[in-house]
């Protein structure tokens, strides 16, 4: 729990229609079970003690009786366990009977969460047996198991020793009301919902049920436990499937699907993650939170062991039919906000640097797009390459060919002359291959394409993406610098895949060279070359942009420590990376994040595409001299 994560399951056991005995001991396998991979919350499905099929046995004092000793003796065998269980039970309170869940911690009952019945509703009839607890005016303690216990729909259950981690109790009714309980009781404080149910499968039913399990996470901003009732209950007129969820956020984590074999499921949720979110959420506030009753427990604090997925590259989608829907967004997104730009400038034409490489390379599909829907000839379209000392042969013909594949204008102007001319104004001398050497070049270039732009009465469009603007890998005022950065909140592991998506689109020949410009080294090409060949690889200098993307997500995206990246870093990329290899480019990243803010603090506009973006108007407000201190010191100790 160090790092923020709390182990869930979620178990839908074998059962009994009206056989306590049978049904407390499957939870208290699943009890075990839980606490071997040291669940912190284990969440059975509705009316499990007894099952919710029961029908009119509802009314029998023996069925009642033996569903509160069933009860006593779960109580009793959590005594010195850690985990926490919440179980659905019918319990009689003031002559009425509540499908109720109970909450059981280390040998106490916490409370009882009663269940809110809407009028004319319930899949099995409960209204006939069950009072809807959103007509109980009565104790706000019941007398259950010999002991008296808090009782009510306003309960939160919250942990001690992690004060983020506070469960909400909601049985079945959640998913379906309009109104629903959850939101009372995230709002008042609760990140994690427990849900209670049972819920008949019917033909398409497992889908709906995923959505709304999405949608109440995402729009809670919360974890969701979903327990459903399964094998066991009557099928006399419904079949239960067991289908069980955990989402997190709108994200699915585990899953239990229908009539699988498979009693639990478990996995973890991000505490630390939600709590970020919801900081930046105004709806989570005191001011529109209901009044909820807490109730406290202690847990033993332990470093959750991770099973869920952590992506190494968590900009991009791993599921390919998703990652082409994401990549053809981002390409609208470029294209059109470029077209907007285009149109209030009145330009003539759009002018890039084509260099042979990845950014530029993206920079110029999005142009074609948007002239292409402009309905523009794709020749107002000037594409320059600018060989100078450290441009190879196969960059500088990559860039040509594609401009002749794509129909753009090109043309090359050789900036060698140029600066080595500017080298002799300042007395720099041309073999210190220095960042004198370097930016002189980047600086020239951005000189001539804003003076070609000035010529055609065109735009200068950037190439820089997201990854390098946060590590500063840019030149100021030279690469740094133009009208409108297409590729600015699009980070370097993304634009590969845009790029291959838009290989599918184009013919042949583009294709072809696109996939050459794919497999050529990330480099700036500002050194000379050797026989032809790169020397300056980007990656060899700065670190993989793999490592610094997954750094960039999850310090922007959920205010993540250093060491709670590094724990990340360390699980996702296991096998990859060592751990002194990753705390290397850590140091790196964090080093050049906070010193090199001054280039982002003027940063041209450009469209937001994505969750986590740099622009300094609005989505990254930094000081350009915050001190880098407390994060590096953290990184030390580490």
């Amino acid at each position: 729990m160090r790092y923020g994560f709390i182990k869930v399951a979620a178990a839908s056991p074998r059962l009994r229609v009206g056989d306590t005995v049978f049904n407390m001991e499957s939870a208290k396998q699943c009890f075990d079970s839980a606490e071997r991979t040291g669940a912190n919350l284990l969440v059975l499905p509705e009316l499990h003690l007894t099952a919710y099929t029961c029908g009119d046995l509802f009314y029998s004092d023996t069925l009642l009786a033996a569903a509160e000793e069933a009860l006593g003796v779960l109580r009793d065998y959590t005594q010195n366990r850690r985990c926490v269980l919440v179980i659905g039970v019918p319990l009689r309170v003031d002559a009425k009977l509540y499908n109720c869940a109970a909450v059981i911690h280390d040998g106490i009952i916490l409370g009882i969460v009663p269940k809110t019945v809407l009028p004319n509703y319930g899949e099995f009839y409960e209204m006939r047996q069950f009072t809807s607890a959103a007509d109980y005016r009565g104790r706000n303690s019941v007398d259950v198991c010999g002991c008296s216990v808090p009782f009510g729909r306003d309960l939160l259950f919250c942990c001690r020793d992690m004060q983020d981690f506070v469960i909400g109790v909601e049985i079945c009714e959640d998913l379906w009301a309009p109104v629903t309980p959850s939101t009372g009781l995230c709002l008042a404080g609760a990140t994690v919902i427990a849900n209670l149910s049972a819920s008949n499968e019917l033909i398409g039913k497992d889908d709906y049920r995923r959505l709304l399990v999405s949608s109440a996470s995402s729009r809670l901003i919360c974890g969701y436990v979903y327990a459903n009732a399964g094998h066991g209950e009557s099928t006399q007129d419904m079949v239960f499937s067991g289908h069980s969820l955990v989402y997190e956020n709108g994200q699915k984590l585990a899953e239990k699907r229908p009539f699988s074999g498979e009693d639990i499921i478990s996995t973890e949720i991000d505490i630390f993650r939600l709590r970020s979110e919801r900081h930046k959420n105004t709806s989570f506030g005191k001011s529109s939170a209901p009044d909820c009753r807490r109730v406290y427990f202690d847990q033993e604090l332990q470093d959750t062991k991770l099973t869920r997925h952590v992506a190494r590259r968590p900009f991009v989608p791993a599921d390919g039919e998703i990652l082409a829907e994401r990549a053809e967004a981002i390409l609208s997104i470029q294209s059109d906000g470029l077209m907007r730009r285009v149109e209030h400038a009145s330009c003539s034409k759009i002018v890039v640097g084509i260099s042979g490489g990845l950014d530029s390379t993206l920079a110029l599909l999005v142009m074609v797009r948007a002239m292409d829907k402009l309905g523009r000839s794709r020749k107002d379209i000037i594409a320059v390459t600018m060989p100078c000392f450290g441009t190879t042969e196969r960059t500088r013909s990559n860039a040509e060919m594609l401009c002749e594949q794509l129909d753009v204008s090109f043309m090359t102007v050789d900036i060698g002359v140029s600066v080595r001319q500017h080298f002799a104004d300042i007395g720099h001398d041309e073999s210190v291959t220095d960042v004198t050497y370097e930016n002189s070049q980047a600086r020239e270039r951005t000189q001539v394409l804003m003076d070609i732009a000035n010529q055609y009465g065109g735009i200068v469009v950037g190439t820089g993406d997201l990854s390098e603007l946060a590590l500063g890998w840019a030149t100021y005022n030279g690469d740094h610098m133009s009208m409108y950065g297409v590729n600015a909140s699009v980070p370097k592991t993304l634009v590969r895949y845009i790029i291959e998506y838009e290989m599918s689109r184009c013919g042949e020949g583009a294709a072809a060279v696109l996939q050459d410009i794919l497999d050529t080294p990330i480099s700036p090409e500002l050194l000379p070359a050797d026989s032809g060949k790169i020397v300056q690889k980007t990656e060899d200098i700065v670190g993989p942009y793999e490592l610094h993307d997954f750094f960039l997500y999850h310090m922007l995206r959920s205010g993540a420590s250093p060491a709670r990246i590094m724990h990340l870093a360390e699980y996702a990329f296991d096998g990859a990376y060592s751990r002194d290899v990753i705390l290397h480019w850590l140091r790196t990243f964090l080093r050049r994040f906070f010193a090199q803010q001054f280039k982002r603090s003027c940063l041209p506009d450009g469209p937001k595409v994505g969750t986590v973006t740099l622009s300094p108007r609005g989505d990254w407000r930094m000081p350009s001299d915050a001190s880098s201190r407390l994060w590096l010191e953290e990184v030390y100790r580490l």
